[in-house]
């Protein structure tokens, strides 16, 4: 790797990666030949900026939070030809990013860039979509719609536990059926969340053992909107993964397709971005991306 660009939102973290980029472009010259910058301005320049680079350079990096990653990826995962991509983690959750054990510090996170270690990791495709870290339906799209932007630059990651709390009384269950190629269900649910990555809202949330080397999806169902099964859930996702099979009230499985109906139509929430509506078609594109890792596979910070 010779040639690398940074496309970064220089709002994140509160400007904070905006006033390092000096120092992290000096830096990475120190392991690459060429390091250009590219700011973006308003949302879609991300990804503009990602076909017009995409076949000139050896890396992409993301720095930003993961709105910007989310755009980032949709661009760079479609194209044929895909440079190796990486992330200097300035935002609020940065959950891929812990994912592929990058350092939260940017600056340490430069320094882990420049051992040029890469893995080719999976990437779901929800219909026009592409996620890292998840899809979900219900309760998971109606805790980020409720997260109050003042709590989140205050409290960051905590913003999603409070979210949660207003939320689960809130909640309605829905019709769900999902057609996969390992289980089907058709009943009333008050949550679909399918993982790829291990963390969501920066916690190891949901699926703590996930593999994004495996080829497959994880596939959590909630059936009931009783605060001591979600609260339960919510809580135990850091020490435990949930067994296969109905356990609870919950229903958790693996697939590598899904076909997804709910009634009424829901919101979808992917990766964070919510622009479209069920139903869907969901599957995962095995070693889609090459990714620079950190400390992988992630320790817990």
């Amino acid at each position: 790797m010779k040639k690398a660009a940074i496309i970064l939102n220089p709002t994140a973290g509160n400007r904070k990666l905006a006033n390092s980029i000096d120092v992290i472009k000096e830096r990475l010259l120190e392991g690459f030949d060429q390091v250009a910058i590219h700011e973006t301005k308003e949302k879609g320049d991300g990804a503009k900026i990602v076909s017009l680079l995409a076949e000139e350079v050896d890396l992409l990096i993301g720095a930003g939070g993961d709105g910007t990653i989310y755009e980032i990826v949709n661009a760079l995962c479609p194209l044929k030809k895909r440079p190796a991509f990486a992330i200097i983690p300035g935002g609020t959750c940065n959950d891929f990013s812990r994912t592929i054990g990058m350092n939260q510090d940017p600056l340490i996170a430069v320094e882990q860039i420049l051992k040029k270690k890469t893995e080719q990791v999976d990437v779901g495709k929800c219909d026009k979509q592409y996620f890292l870290n998840f899809w979900g339906i219900g309760l998971i799209s109606e805790v980020s719609a409720n997260i109050e932007t003042d709590n989140k630059q205050r409290l960051g990651k905590l913003s999603y536990y409070i979210s949660a709390g207003k939320t689960v009384f809130q909640s309605k269950s829905f019709h769900l059926k999902v057609k996969s190629d390992s289980v089907s269900y058709d009943d009333d649910a008050v949550m679909l969340l399918i993982g790829n990555g291990a963390f969501l809202g920066g916690f190891r949330a949901f699926f703590p053992e996930s593999d994004i080397q495996d080829g497959l999806l994880d596939v959590l169902i909630v059936k009931e909107a009783s605060l001591q099964h979600v609260w339960t859930w919510f809580q135990s996702k850091v020490h435990n993964q949930f067994p296969d099979g109905e356990n609870d009230g919950l229903v958790y499985f693996h697939a590598e397709k899904l076909e997804i109906e709910a009634s009424p139509v829901q919101e979808i929430d992917c990766d964070g971005e919510r622009n479209f509506c069920t139903p869907s078609r969901i599957s995962v594109l095995p070693a889609h991306l090459t990714v620079l890792v950190g400390d992988y596979p992630f320790i817990n910070r």
